[in-house]
């Protein structure tokens, strides 16, 4: 049995798993990342403890890895294992690989592989999430912003200049909300979870006889559920913005799928946990919209499985 390690270095949590050679997480492990705290290094000398500590409670030793992949933000050369750009972390140009192989006590540092974090988390849903089997695949994920993967012949996509697949990026409507990227519209301006909240307040501040007023007391306290849970009670304050974010999300998703026409398109993130009440009417919208309708093979839309594994996963793919 080979096994290889996997860590998703997030902004709150360092995440590290054995993984064998079905893609099973074996052992996991992590710790806070101290973000603000300290510095880079000591965040990747925790990551060897982890790595350390994952390969004993799987019962073999470090040596017996067979590669460690990291999974990280910001833009990454995975090809020299180094972190091109993460000002969320004030880094650029840092040799993570070469950095962690030191921690690590000389572990090779060509069999450890490093790749943007939302690659990662596509590569892991291709390989043993939604998209398992597919060879070309698409992965959006809805957060604090819209990340995206994109993996083609089974490999992950990155850009001559490992630059690519900054979906949240594109514009779905032009001279639109400011995005911190510096252009006006950007996808996830509308789509994240953080747009979600937004027109929720909004929509809350013109009807204070909404139901999401009784859910959420305050603006301060609205989250990601506060629309759709309303608006299953039957909200129509609030099934307004559930429409509007599905409407945005499916726009953005069908220009995805328009120009990549991947097997499999999946979605990710903490929205997705409303399951059908997401699923169904973005599909339909999706599809209406699509440019393949006639096609005999469609892209198949579906919610990612693996959760806060598929960044542990897709790293030890690397």
């Amino acid at each position: 049995m080979r096994y290889s390690i996997g860590i998703d270095f997030g902004g709150t949590n360092i995440a590290v798993g054995l993984v064998d050679e079905s893609y099973r997480v074996v052992t996991k492990s992590s710790l806070p990342t101290g973000k603000g705290t300290r510095s880079v290094d000591a965040m990747v000398a925790d990551m060897a403890v982890l790595c350390r500590k994952v390969a004993e409670d799987g019962g073999i030793t470090l040596p017996e890895v067979s590669s460690i992949g990291i999974a990280t933000p910001g833009t990454v050369n995975s090809e020299k294992g180094i972190v091109i750009d993460y000002p969320g972390m004030g880094l650029s140009s840092y040799p993570m690989a070469a950095i962690l192989s030191d921690c690590l006590d000389g572990f090779d540092p060509a069999r450890i592989r490093i790749a943007n974090d939302a690659n990662a988390a596509a590569l892991g849903e291709a390989v043993a999430g939604a998209a398992k089997g597919a060879d070309t695949a698409l992965m959006i994920t809805l957060g604090t912003g819209v990340g995206g993967g994109i993996i083609l012949g089974g490999r992950i996509y990155d850009g001559f200049n490992f630059s690519a697949a900054e979906l949240g990026h594109t514009v779905i409507v032009k001279d639109g909300h400011p995005c911190a990227c510096g252009r006006r519209g950007c996808f996830e301006q509308y789509a994240s979870a953080t747009a979600l909240i937004r027109m929720t307040r909004e929509e809350m501040e013109t009807c204070p006889e909404s139901a999401m007023w009784q859910y959420s007391p305050t603006l301060e306290s609205v989250n990601g559920l506060t629309s759709f849970e309303c608006a299953k009670a039957g909200d129509a304050a609030a099934k307004r913005v559930v429409d509007r974010y599905i409407g945005y999300l499916a726009c953005g998703v069908a220009n995805m799928m328009n120009i990549f026409q991947p097997q499999v398109l999946c979605i990710g993130g903490g929205v997705c946990g409303q399951g059908d009440n997401l699923l169904k009417p973005l599909s339909e919208l999706v599809f209406a919209e699509q440019y393949a309708k006639t096609a005999p093979q469609k892209t198949r839309l579906v919610i990612a499985t693996l959760g806060n594994d598929a960044g542990i996963v897709g790293a030890a793919a690397l």
